[in-house]
């Protein structure tokens, strides 16, 4: 069903709610975990047909969007006001607001602006009974009472069915710093990360790791995106700097970069000079769909945990997979900043076996160092046997109960995040 405002979206529920029938929601279907599979009985709500920008209001720096938005659409249209909405990543030109919203999106920003969380002040969503909470707040304080719009961020479609948001605009920065840097080793990308952020005045904007393996698969051989540095480091870091004046911010960021040098933090470096140029670095880090090429069928995982660990756990990773998988390769990259790690696995099957023998371990060592197995993709299929691992008991029961009690015939995306009470009994 594709319907085409929220008063459809609510007639549709009242007809599923009252049959019993289970709906999963899709915007623009580029989730990693499974939340948007379907089964034959599923009815599949698409709101691709809500694409609206209602309005841009430049004084109160506010968008209202409809979910089926894409992120690229609102990106285009906010910054013809000057204005910007920071929340960006590789599926910008597909991924639609509704579903940042449901799995409260990452990205390379959230160092400086936050997850989707930060960016939402207001929801519009239909409850499994087909009633509409609009609740499209457009101010920053609001301290009425409970903050119901923070229910259905990061629920994945499984609580309620986002169909309208107000989200909060940025200034459009005047200037853009961007450079590639390689460190030799994880001690120095940590204090590297501290220097940046307090020379740049808060300015820093994205901080982008690619250990050596993901960075020389990306590369290769230089003849299709280029070999802006040697690939003979073991780590790189994309970092940008966004700001307000093109020669003071330079000079900050130049200067930023010299003491780092200087410390011996970093060992080489290319400062982009123009938007080709910035746009080639950055093509090196969102090359993702060629490098799942080459390690396909391939197995991604993203977790966050404290910044110190990550190398630790990395190395602990690739060394427990080699001992079960000696041909098995693994990249390594992510938006460190914010403490969050990517891993893409080749193991050349998608068995499920093999699959759940690798989550095993990926998820097992991470308990050693306190992470969580879920930094922005969500749950959804892929994750929910290994909930338990980043939340206790009482969280679970009452995650359950918020199910419950929005949702109690359990027709709103069943069986993600954690099995259905039904499929828990049987």
């Amino acid at each position: 069903m594709r319907p085409a405002n929220t008063a459809e979206v609510s007639a549709v529920m009242r007809l599923c709610h009252e049959h019993g029938q289970t709906v999963v929601s899709h915007g623009g279907v580029t989730g990693l975990v499974g939340g948007g599979r379907t089964g034959p009985e599923d009815i599949v709500l698409s709101l691709e047909r809500m694409r609206g920008i209602e309005e841009v209001d430049t004084a109160n720096r506010t968008v209202t969007v409809e979910a089926g938005c894409t992120l690229q659409t609102l990106h285009e249209a906010v910054e013809k006001s000057g204005l910007l909405f920071p929340l960006d990543l590789g599926a910008r030109g597909s991924c639609t607001i509704g579903g940042n919203i449901s799995t409260n999106a990452g990205g390379n920003s959230v160092i400086r602006y936050g997850m989707m969380r930060e960016q939402v002040l207001g929801i519009e969503a239909v409850l499994a009974d087909g009633t509409v909470i609009s609740a499209l707040n457009t101010v920053i304080k609001n301290n009425t009472g409970y903050d119901i719009k923070q229910l259905f961020i990061g629920a994945e479609g499984t609580l309620g069915i986002v169909t309208r948001a107000v989200l909060r605009l940025r200034p459009l920065p005047r200037s853009r710093n961007t450079a590639l840097v390689a460190a030799a080793n994880f001690p120095s990308v940590c204090r590297f990360l501290n220097v940046m952020d307090t020379g740049l005045g808060g300015t820093l904007s994205a901080f982008e790791v690619l250990w050596n393996d993901f960075y020389t698969l990306i590369v290769d051989d230089g003849s299709r995106l280029g070999m802006p540095l040697p690939a003979s480091h073991a780590f790189y870091v994309l970092l940008e700097a966004t700001g307000s004046h093109d020669d003071i911010d330079r000079a900050r960021f130049e200067r930023a970069l010299q003491e780092a040098f200087e410390e011996g933090l970093i060992v080489d470096a290319v400062i982009a000079e123009s938007l080709q140029q910035r746009n080639g670095l950055w093509a090196i880090r969102d090359d993702i769909q060629n490098m799942m090429a080459q390690l396909e069928p391939a197995i991604t995982f993203d977790i966050s945990l404290a910044i110190p660990f990550m190398d630790d756990y990395v190395r602990q990773v690739r060394d427990n997979l080699a001992n079960q998988w000696p041909d098995l390769r693994m990249v390594a990259f992510g938006h460190i900043g914010d403490g969050n790690i990517h891993l893409v696995l080749g193991a050349g099957t998608l068995d499920p076996a093999v699959v759940h023998a690798i989550d095993e371990v990926v998820y097992g060592t991470l308990q050693t160092f306190k992470g969580v197995i879920s930094a922005e993709h969500g749950i959804g299929l892929h994750k929910r046997e290994f909930l338990p691992l980043s939340r206790d008991e009482n969280e679970i029961n009452l995650m359950r109960s918020l199910k419950q009690a929005l949702d109690p015939r359990g027709i709103l995306n069943p069986g993600k995040i954690f099995e259905s009470a039904e499929r828990a009994l049987a």
